[in-house]
């Protein structure tokens, strides 16, 4: 089939979330069709302490996954399981929200904040499955040195180098640094949806340039093809993953199937009885 053509983009656009940060949304309610199974994506892109030091104090999650990746910068983590970490430059944090989740995210202080979360769907029959933290420390992350710059395989593979394995959806996160004007060709899985984003730098694929902080959408094929349009290098982000091609009730930090199953997960925040599984130490 060749190469995959660009079907849809979308430029991230300023916002305010948590207490305070900073950040550039990208993907939302509006994308959920077209980016199945990826959810929501969130860059983070400062040099001014003050625009994430407030970060994301405790809220919930039900029915997703959520994947932290920091290019720089470090970020501490503690949920309702009892879990703590820290997230340092280069390193990524995978979380299985489940069932519920209250976790909080709060970066440190330091002279810059790069990185991005992105929301994982789950399907219907995996919604309710018990919460997981997964840490992925940067010697779990293998880098490939390449002609055209660096490749860091955080989840899924890479020619021969393969990255962690996702507990759940078979997501692929690779992180892509490609020098001025050189050009890298991405071989695709058949099937699977296939986007990337632009995080740092411009990129031309097709002919056509796109602007950093684009998400950049593909249609079917075999392989897709990306070239630093310069003259700074080129970082990007490569998401391939399965569509779950199952119907999505989204309210705020919580994503099910149905509106019955998202009236009764915040009727459960209202009791408390949203938490299903006890803490490790318990």
């Amino acid at each position: 089939m060749g190469l995959r053509e660009v079907i849809n983009t979308v430029k991230g656009h300023p916002t305010v979330d948590g207490a305070g940060v900073k950040l550039v949304r990208v993907l939302g309610l509006s994308t959920v069709a077209d980016y199945d199974p990826f959810l929501m994506l969130d860059s983070f892109d400062s040099h001014n302490s003050a625009d994430f030091i407030q970060g994301f104090p405790f809220h919930p999650h039900r029915g997703i996954e959520t994947i932290t990746y920091l290019l720089e910068g470090r970020m501490e983590h503690q949920d309702s399981l009892g879990h703590k970490g820290l997230i340092g430059s280069g390193e990524s944090q995978w979380m299985t929200a489940g069932s519920g989740i209250m976790h909080q995210e709060l970066p440190e202080d330091g002279p810059w904040m790069l990185g991005l979360q992105i929301w994982l769907n789950l399907p219907k029959a995996e919604k309710m499955t018990p919460p997981v933290y997964f840490d992925i420390k940067k010697d779990m992350i293998p880098l490939v040195k390449t002609d055209f710059g660096e490749v860091r395989v955080v989840a899924g593979r890479y020619g021969d180098t393969e990255g962690v394995k996702p507990p759940h959806v078979p997501a692929t996160l690779i992180d892509f640094l490609v020098k001025a004007g050189q050009t890298t060709t991405i071989p695709t899985k058949k099937g699977e949806t296939v986007f990337i984003f632009l995080i740092l730098g411009g990129a031309t694929v097709l002919g056509k340039k796109y602007p950093a902080k684009t998400a950049v959408l593909f249609g079917p094929g075999d392989e897709i093809e990306v070239t630093a349009t310069g003259p700074e290098d080129l970082r990007f982000l490569f998401f391939q993953g399965p569509p779950l091609k199952e119907p999505v009730a989204w309210g705020g930090p919580i994503v099910m199937n149905t509106k019955d199953e998202l009236r009764l997960a915040f009727e459960e925040l209202e009791d408390n009885t949203f938490i299903k599984h006890k803490p490790v130490d318990a």
